[in-house]
């Protein structure tokens, strides 16, 4: 069974996407479409840093030294 160019390309671009979400912890991956294809995939990945939980939560707190 041999598949045609367009369900190859269905299919590269869903292969892209699932890496890239797979690969990051947090962060987005957008999709542009362009005439009813998908013709680029971007990732935004963020790193979260969590908080030291001896500081105050109060917004504007000084930090310790």
């Amino acid at each position: 069974m041999s598949t045609t160019p367009e369900e190859q390309a269905a299919s590269d671009w869903l292969v892209v996407v699932r890496e890239k979400v797979s690969s990051m912890r947090f962060g987005s991956v957008q999709i542009t479409v362009h005439d009813g294809r998908v013709t680029q995939v971007e990732s935004n990945e963020k790193t979260r840093i969590a908080p030291d939980r001896t500081e105050s939560a109060v917004p504007g707190s000084k930090l310790k030294k």
